[in-house]
């Protein structure tokens, strides 16, 4: 592929950042606009040759950015380059296969691939395209993935508000058999399709690893606990005298069960909504040694992020009010539009109006095989912040 193959997009502004992402409004309107997800070469407003990338004019994100390297083709040949390069970061440096066969393989912009996350479960790949771009090159990246998973099998989709902010439709094929994968010598059910995204979330492995070794003989009530990850570590591999488990979702709590009974702990898993169920503790005065709060998601929308920090202080704060004094909180957020600052600041405003002190212990984030750019922070999402409460 040499450029002059490729349709040229041009800037109305001069190019000086180096992040991959292009917004619609500094991109003129081209007089014949190439199709979402096609490669175009970018040209900024003083006629510089600036990059390569995917290109969407029906996106909010108009250019993603692939390579500035005018020598580099993004071809076939880029996607399996960048992939291996990716999983020689997981196998190779951070030696994963060791501890887990459940890991992230490609982290979108934290490996150079805009718009792509690869998850592995055992012998199971998650293809979740974010971009029209990965979405169009989709078999390229299939291809690149065999090379490394030799004989793997592949589950892909993207979220609805994805596709239509993107402009392309994909529906998913039916939902693979479940996959049992491995972590730290304990064993969990991977759903992915089944409606819970993948029933088991990788990013949390170091963070669960670090709780495990602070709860020996501890009583332990996980919030929020999904398919009971931090409950199940807590008991089978921390020690804990006593594990609770609360979640909403009945359906979740049916996997959690059966990871428990895959790892013989015995916890003890409630269906209920964590504010009447803590408001009630509470006023019984029950209160544990370690609390995990973990929620889903809050908000994806910039102009909810206010309101999204507003619940988690009301959570944080109820999380508190039973947790033992000198007992231990570990409060996480995947919520990416709230950063880091404002998240350790609400749990300073949840302690005060909680009338309990924090002393933070560790500020943690996803596993190493979710990496990020320095200057790409968006691709940074997990916060996990563990305390002493007082």
């Amino acid at each position: 592929m040499t450029t002059q193959e490729l349709p040229v997009v041009h800037l109305k502004i001069e190019r000086k950042s180096t992040h991959p992402w292009i917004f619609q409004k500094m991109v003129e309107k081209p007089e014949v606009k190439p199709r979402p997800g096609s490669i175009v070469d970018i040209v900024d407003s003083t006629n510089h040759w600036v990059g390569r990338g995917f290109y969407n004019g029906h996106s909010r994100i108009a250019l993603r950015v692939l390579t500035e390297d005018f020598e580099e083709a993004v071809d076939q040949a880029f996607f399996s380059r960048k992939i291996k390069q990716a999983v020689e970061l997981r196998r190779g440096l951070l030696k994963l296969d060791e501890v887990s066969d459940a890991w992230r393989v490609v982290h979108s912009e934290g490996d150079g691939l805009s718009g792509l996350v690869v998850d592995r479960y055992g012998d199971l790949l998650v293809v979740e395209f974010f971009s029209a771009g990965a979405f169009r090159y989709r078999e390229w990246i299939y291809e690149a993935l065999r090379e490394s998973f030799p004989g793997c099998r592949f589950y892909s989709f993207a979220v609805e508000n994805v596709q239509k902010q993107e402009s392309f439709d994909f529906n998913s094929a039916d939902a693979p058999e479940p996959s049992v994968i491995t972590e730290h010598g304990l064993k969990f059910n991977a759903s992915p399709g089944s409606g819970h995204k993948t029933g088991f979330f990788a990013d949390q492995r170091d963070n669960r690893e670090y709780l495990s070794h602070l709860v020996k003989d501890k009583t332990v009530l996980d919030i929020c606990c999904n398919s009971g990850g931090f409950a199940i570590y807590a008991k089978a591999r921390g020690g804990a005298s006593e594990v609770t488990g609360i979640d909403l979702d009945e359906e979740i709590l049916e996997i959690a069960g059966k990871n428990a009974y895959l790892n013989d702990a015995k916890v003890k898993f409630v269906q209920s909504d964590l504010f009447p169920y803590l408001r009630d503790a509470a006023a019984r005065g029950d209160a544990w040694d370690v609390v995990i709060l973990d929620p889903a998601k809050l908000t994806r929308d910039r102009d909810q992020v206010i309101s999204a920090l507003k619940k988690y202080n009301d959570m944080n704060k109820l999380a508190m009010s039973v947790v033992k004094p000198g007992g231990i909180l570990l409060s996480c957020s995947c919520t990416g539009l709230v950063s880091e600052e404002d998240f350790l600041d609400m749990i300073r405003r949840a302690a005060f109006f909680a009338g309990r002190r924090a002393q933070i212990l560790k500020v943690s984030g996803a596993g190493a095989d979710h990496p990020y750019m320095a200057h790409v922070k968006e691709s940074r999402y997990l916060k996990a912040v563990f305390c002493r409460i007082f």
